[in-house]
This record gives C-alpha cells, sequence and structure tokens, in this order.
C-alpha cells in the first residue's frame, strides 16, 4: 500500500470492524480456506491518492484460482478474459475506436490514476461473495469517501446498483460522477442506463482534458482504424 493512504487504512484497521475482520481473515486461513488475491490492497499500491483522477467501483474479486489480482475488473496476465471485462473492451472499441486487448490485466490504468476498487477485497476460492459483510466495506468506503473529500475533482463510474449505492459517500457538486448499468451480460444491455453504449471511456477523457488533464491511455494497442491503414500499407 502507497503511503498516500496509511492514515485513512491505519483508522480502519484501528477500528472495531477493522480489528474484527482481521479476526475473521486469520481465522478463515487457519482452518485451510483458500482466499483470493494474494494482495488485496493492491489497488492502494498502484494508484496513490495524490495520483488518483478516475474511480471505478467494483464489488468482489474473482474468486477462481489465479483470476484476481487485487484490481476491480481485471485479471492476471494469461487468464481468460471475463464476461463483463470483455463487455468493458466492448464498449472501449464502440466509444473509442480502441482495438481489444488479448490480456485482461488493467495494471496500465491503475499506473495511469484510475483507482480500481472493489468494495469487498477477498474472497474465498469458488465462493462468491464469501467475504462480504466482513468489515472491508467499512474501509472501502473510507478510501472512496477519502477521494471524494481530498485532492482534485475526479471522475467516479458508478456501474451497477451495488457500485451506485456509494454515490452518497461522493461529493456530486464537487466531482463528475458516470452511470450505467454493470457490464455483466446479464445487465449491460438493458435499460434504463444500458452499459453498452455509455459512452463513459470518451466522458472521462473529455472531462480530464477540460480540467486540463491528459486522457487515459485505455489501450495500448492502436486504434482499428490505424492498424487497418498499416495493413493496407
Amino acid at each position: 500500500m502507497h503511503a498516500d493512504w496509511a492514515p485513512w487504512v491505519a483508522d480502519c484497521w484501528a477500528s472495531a470492524s477493522g480489528q474484527s475482520l482481521r479476526h475473521f481473515l486469520q481465522q478463515r486461513l487457519d482452518s485451510g480456506a483458500v482466499v483470493y488475491p494474494p494482495q488485496p490492497l493492491r489497488a492502494l499500491d498502484l494508484t496513490p491518492l495524490s495520483q488518483v483522477r478516475v474511480v471505478i467501483l467494483g464489488q468482489d474479486p474473482y474468486h477462481g484460482r489465479g483470476q484476481a489480482e487485487g484490481l476491480a475488473f481485471s485479471v492476471a496476465p494469461g487468464e481468460r478474459i471475463p464476461p463483463s471485462l470483455r463487455n468493458m473492451y466492448k464498449e472501449l472499441q464502440r466509444d473509442l475506436g480502441l482495438v481489444p486487448p488479448a490480456n485482461g490485466s488493467l495494471v496500465h490504468w491503475a499506473e495511469q490514476g484510475v483507482l480500481l476498487l472493489n468494495t469487498c477485497l477477498t474472497v474465498e476460492d469458488g465462493l462468491p461473495a464469501s467475504h462480504a459483510g466482513q468489515g472491508w466495506e467499512v474501509l472501502t468506503d473510507a478510501v472512496i469517501r477519502c477521494c471524494s473529500e481530498t485532492g482534485s475533482p475526479k471522475v467516479f463510474l458508478l456501474w451497477g446498483a451495488h457500485a451506485q449505492k456509494k454515490s452518497a459517500l461522493i461529493d456530486g457538486g464537487r466531482h463528475r460522477v458516470l452511470c450505467a448499468n454493470h457490464p455483466s451480460p446479464l445487465s449491460a444491455s438493458r435499460g434504463p442506463m444500458p452499459f453498452l453504449g455509455c459512452g463513459h471511456f470518451g466522458e472521462v477523457d473529455r472531462w480530464l482534458r477540460a480540467q486540463g488533464l491528459s486522457g487515459v491511455a485505455w489501450s495500448s494497442v492502436v486504434p482499428a482504424a490505424d492498424a487497418a491503414l498499416k495493413s493496407v500499407a
């Protein structure tokens, strides 16, 4: 975890809910449970508080072996790209013309100031939401509140009802808050706010540039149109 976050996280660990969470995690590990990811606070390591400019909220880490890498929606290199992330790549292509990457790791987003935060930070093998309600939410709510109350204005992407419940923690008058359905295939195309077609990635870049900041390099792959021109040449 980057030192920027230390005071906020330390307060949470010292609280009754933080102590209870530590006890719960140690108890599960002692019982032989397989817990993912190996670095639950990795998002707070790769994206220092002072560099956060975009916040994307997820819910629960992936519960398959080798998938979760401590960043919302991201999977470790070499892992199969999950359906929600495939839809995110599909929207990037529709919105910005970016060729979908072959890799599902979003580390390059995190290193550009995109905080990829799940609201619960651990899970057990094969058991989705198995650590929900054990105390992580207190810590991650504090992180969201911290992002809202400190530093420069930011863009918050709230995809799905679970993420949108966190809007009360965000100063909507100071920050840009964009809402849509979750990118899961179950909801990505449904109303009233379909994820596919939402245009959030382009809106993030336009908003950042209006603040005098650079847009996010969402992909290192060249846009489809440029790739086609190069292949013809």
